[in-house]
C-alpha cells in the first residue's frame, strides 16, 4: 500500500509512526508546508492529555514525561450566584490510575514525535519518506486510489490512501458538512500561582457566561504556574478592553477556592469558536482525522485526544485488513460506523454545552448545579464518565 499522510502535527506524527510500524509493507509518505529545518520544540501552546493518549505515545516511544505536568485530579464546579453551586472530583487515586492526563507544551509533544519518525526514516529510506516545505494544493479522487497535486508543474503523486491530518483553528478552516459558530472567544494564556500552586489539579469553572479552566504546568523558576482558557461570548467579551492587573482581579472572582491564588498572567490570545465536523471521515480514498475532521469547542478538552484515536483506530483497520486478506476499500468502509460511537457523542456534548451557555433561561444556572452535585454522588456514573474521558468510547 501506497500511503500519504498530509500534516506533521501530533496527530499526522502519530499516524505516520503507528502506520510505520504496524504496516511492514506499506510505503509511507509524510507531508507538512513548514521546513524541516524549523525548530517545533520551542512552541509554548498547551496541549491537554488523557490516559490513553500517553499511553499509546509511550508505545511509539515518544512521550517524555519530565516536559509534562500530569493530572492527578479534576474539579467541576459551577460560580456563584446559582441557588445549588454543585461540584464534581474525579481522582487518579480513587479510580485506580496513575493519572488522569497531563498537560505540556505543544513542542514538548511533537519534537520528539517528529524526532522518531526521522530515526525510523532514516533506517528505512526505501518505504518512509519524509516530504517537508511541500504543499498538498488539490486530493482527486481516482479509480483506486487519489492523486496530489503538490504545486511541482504536471507531476502529481499517486496513492492507494491519502489522510488528511492537517486541522488549525476554526477561523482559518473551509467549513465542512455540519459547522455552528458559537459567537464565542476562547482566551488562552499562561498565570503564575501563589506557592503551592495547582499541584496536578485541573479546574474547570462554569461561569455565568461560558467555561473557565486552569490546568497545571510544571513548575519553572518562577515557580508554579498553570495555562488559562476562558470562553466568553462574543456580544459580551470586555477581557480585551482590560489590563492585566483587572484581568487578575476578574479571573480570580470566577475561580473556586480550589484554585488558589492568582500572582500574574501572560499576554493573552484570542480566538473564536465553533463545530466544524465531517458526518463522514471517508470520502473516496481520502480520510479525514483530527482536526481535520472534527474542530470542537475546548470544553471537554477532548479534542486532540479524540484525533490521536482516529490514527490508532484507522491503522487498526487497514492492519486487520492485511492480515486477513481484506480489500482495502472493505476495511476503510467499517472506519465511519467504528469510530461512530466515539466521535458523535463527544461532538453532540460538547456542541450541547457550547450552547447552553448562550441561554439565559430562568432557572438554568440551578438545573446545572443540580447536575453536577447528582453526578458527584452517582459514583458508578461518575467512573463510566471519567473513563470515557481518559480511553474515549
Amino acid at each position: 500500500m501506497n500511503l500519504a499522510v498530509i500534516g506533521a502535527g501530533p496527530a499526522g506524527l502519530a499516524l505516520a509512526l503507528l502506520a510505520a510500524e504496524r504496516l511492514p509493507q506499506a510505503r509511507i509518505h509524510l507531508f507538512d508546508t513548514r521546513p524541516l529545518d524549523r525548530d517545533v520544540g520551542g512552541d509554548a501552546r498547551t496541549l491537554a492529555l488523557n490516559l490513553g493518549s500517553i499511553r499509546l505515545l509511550q508505545r511509539l516511544g515518544a512521550w517524555r514525561p519530565d516536559a509534562a505536568q500530569a493530572i492527578q485530579a479534576v474539579h467541576v464546579s459551577q460560580a456563584p450566584p446559582a441557588p445549588v453551586a454543585g461540584e464534581v472530583w474525579l481522582r487518579a487515586a480513587e479510580l485506580g490510575v496513575p493519572q488522569l492526563g497531563a498537560v505540556l507544551p505543544y513542542g514538548a509533544l511533537v519534537a520528539p514525535l517528529q524526532q522518531r519518525w526521522l530515526a525510523l526514516a532514516a533506517a528505512q529510506p526505501a518505504r518512509l519518506f519524509t516530504r517537508f516545505a511541500t504543499a498538498v494544493h488539490a486530493i482527486r479522487s481516482q479509480a483506486g486510489g487519489v492523486e496530489l497535486d503538490c504545486g511541482e508543474g504536471p507531476v502529481v503523486d499517486r496513492f492507494d490512501l491519502a489522510v488528511v491530518a492537517e486541522g488549525g483553528v476554526f477561523a482559518e478552516q473551509e467549513r465542512k458538512a455540519i459547522q455552528s459558530d458559537y459567537h464565542q472567544n476562547a482566551w488562552v494564556g499562561t498565570v503564575r500561582l501563589a506557592a503551592p500552586g495547582l499541584q496536578g489539579l485541573a479546574v474547570e469553572r462554569f461561569t455565568r457566561n461560558g467555561p473557565l479552566a486552569l490546568l497545571p504546568l510544571p513548575d519553572d523558576a518562577q515557580g508554579a504556574r498553570a495555562a488559562l482558557v476562558w470562553c466568553l461570548p462574543q456580544p459580551e467579551d470586555d477581557i480585551a478592553a482590560l489590563d492585566d492587573a483587572q484581568r487578575l482581579v476578574v479571573i480570580q472572582q470566577q475561580l473556586p477556592a480550589v484554585a488558589g491564588r492568582l500572582a500574574g498572567i501572560s499576554a493573552l490570545k484570542c480566538f473564536p469558536l465553533g463545530l466544524n465536523a465531517e458526518t463522514r471521515l471517508l470520502q473516496g480514498r481520502a480520510l479525514r482525522i483530527g482536526n481535520a475532521a472534527q474542530t470542537l469547542h475546548p470544553v471537554a478538552g477532548q479534542g486532540l485526544n479524540l484525533g490521536l484515536r482516529d490514527a490508532q483506530a484507522l491503522v487498526d483497520a487497514l492492519r486487520e485488513a492485511a492480515e486477513t486478506g481484506a480489500s482495502l476499500d472493505a476495511a476503510l468502509a467499517r472506519i465511519d460506523r467504528q469510530r461512530a460511537p466515539d466521535r458523535w457523542p463527544m461532538i453532540v456534548a460538547t456542541d450541547f454545552l457550547a450552547r447552553s451557555f448562550a441561554w439565559r433561561l430562568p432557572g438554568l444556572p440551578g438545573l446545572r448545579g443540580l447536575a453536577l452535585a447528582g453526578l458527584e454522588l452517582a459514583t458508578p456514573l461518575k467512573r463510566t464518565i471519567a473513563h470515557r474521558m481518559m480511553f474515549g468510547a
